[in-house]
């Protein structure tokens, strides 16, 4: 159950926008040291050179003194009030030559060159939050922010015609419609900063699911990684967030929702009650909706569903690497145990780069056994199903070629017939038990006049055997 405090939080925080600020950190303004190959502006003896090929909106705040400056081709420089450059005299001692930095590589698609607020006011004061790769990058309903006393140049290419955002706020001035920006593009201001392949495509509503939307840059994943370098982890079982290009050390924390729950409300809860510790103070928390991929009877793929992934990442290295965000991920999930059910939350666990894990629910549990059960009720069903049809013609199995075995009877008749087509002789007749008078002699034995005692008749072939001759039988095979 909430407690008071926790519930006058709560209704505070329920006014907090649902919008994210995204701004870009790179500028072209000229009194950014970082700006200048030397690492420091101009002085009045230097030699002020801009790369003629390269175009460039430069934006001036003070007055400059230069020994000599060359320009480029196609360039501007944006002059506040009272801004200005004077030449110095001549008779001065050369200064060094000076090059504005090559800021043509600068790209949209770079997560290093985002920072991030819940609010314009987190902006302005620095809060800014941590995310994924791929939500560093403005997302469809994100309030994208271009700093209001600079210039930039960003190139816009990717893989997709448009970039679609909420709205884009340039030198102080936020657009909201295409065709209100489409002018500000075609002004030589705009050439200079916006290029590249893609455009930016204003009008999103804003996100309007309290639980929170998807960003819309998973299709730009691949485009994002190829900008970040990654890290090598020395953690027992590093782990890979949704959305982001890299392994990390630290945890993971995933929550099932039920209708009720609020993400940006969740959000400052979990900054106000946990980050706000002194153990916890440099844990970098993201936290955001995504969509993980779901099997069906652990088998098949089904549509992945919607879930909130918290990530957590500490400043450990070595073997205390991941340590304390895996602290913070159980305290978090005995804060959704104890006030879950008031937030809108069904189910959570975590997974840890230590190899730790826990969940709190019975969710997925029930909803495994139900699944089960329900895929055991399709297959059978399916079984019914066929069979039925099969009865009512709906469905023919096919028919398989038949093969006629012989019968014995047939099997006899082949049997009587010889080699070349007559009937078979089934054998000989014995002289050991032939009759003397149905026999002949057998020649020298017998005398002479028995020379014919191997004779042919229709019944087969007939000798006497003359080791059996008194034998009074006559066998016939």
């Amino acid at each position: 159950m909430l407690k008071i405090p926790d519930v006058l939080f709560l209704l505070c925080a329920l006014g907090a926008a649902d919008a994210v600020y995204k701004q870009w950190i790179p500028d072209t303004n000229y009194e950014n040291e970082t700006n200048w190959d030397k690492g420091s502006v101009p002085s009045g003896n230097d030699r002020v050179q801009f790369s003629a090929s390269r175009k460039v909106s430069v934006y001036v705040e003070t007055v400059h003194s230069v020994q000599e400056m060359r320009l480029p081709v196609d360039g501007e420089f944006i002059l506040t009030s009272g801004a200005g450059f004077s030449v110095g005299a001549g008779g001065y001692k050369p200064g060094a030559v000076v090059k504005f930095k090559d800021v043509e590589s600068l790209q949209w698609f770079d997560p290093a060159l985002w920072q991030a607020a819940s609010t314009a006011d987190d902006l302005e004061k620095g809060r800014f939050l941590f995310s994924v790769h791929e939500e560093s990058i403005p997302c469809r309903y994100d309030n994208v922010v271009f700093k209001a006393h600079s210039s930039f140049r960003v190139d816009l290419s990717s893989n997709r015609p448009s970039v679609p955002v909420q709205s884009v706020s340039v030198l102080g001035k936020t657009f909201r419609s295409n065709s209100e920006f489409s002018r500000y593009l075609g002004s030589p201001s705009g050439r200079l900063q916006f290029h590249g392949s893609s455009s930016i495509s204003l009008g999103s509503s804003g996100c309007s699911d309290v639980s929170g939307c998807e960003c819309g840059n998973a299709a730009s994943l691949e485009k994002i990684c190829g900008h970040v370098e990654c890290s090598s982890v020395t953690c027992k079982k590093p782990l890979r967030p949704v959305g982001h290009c890299c392994d990390v050390c630290g945890a993971i924390v995933t929550l099932q929702y039920v209708p009720g729950f609020n993400l940006e409300t969740y959000r400052q809860r979990l900054m106000h009650i946990f980050l706000g510790l002194t153990p916890y103070k440099s844990i970098q928390l993201g936290i955001s909706k995504v969509e993980k991929s779901r099997w069906f009877l652990g088998v098949f793929p089904r549509q992945g569903a919607a879930e909130i992934q918290i990530v957590l990442m500490d400043g450990e290295t070595g073997h205390q690497a991941g340590m304390v965000a895996e602290a913070l991920a159980r305290d978090i999930l005995k804060d959704a145990q104890s006030a879950g059910s008031n937030l809108g939350i069904a189910e959570a666990e975590f997974q840890a780069s230590s190899g730790s894990s826990s969940s709190h629910g019975s969710g997925r549990d029930t909803g495994m056994v139900l699944g089960t059960i329900f895929g055991v009720l399709i297959v059978v069903g399916g079984v019914f199903l066929l069979v039925f049809l099969y009865y009512r013609g709906a469905i023919r199995v096919p028919s398989l070629p038949t093969i006629t075995m012989p019968s014995l009877s047939s099997l006899k008749r082949s049997s009587e017939i010889g080699d070349l087509g007559g009937p078979m002789d089934h054998g000989f007749d014995n002289p050991m038990f032939d009759k003397p008078t149905v026999m002949p002699a057998v020649p020298g034995l017998y005398g002479a006049e028995n020379a014919n005692s191997i004779s042919l008749t229709q019944s087969g072939v007939h000798f006497v055997n003359p080791a059996y001759d008194d034998s009074e039988t006559d066998f016939n095979a």
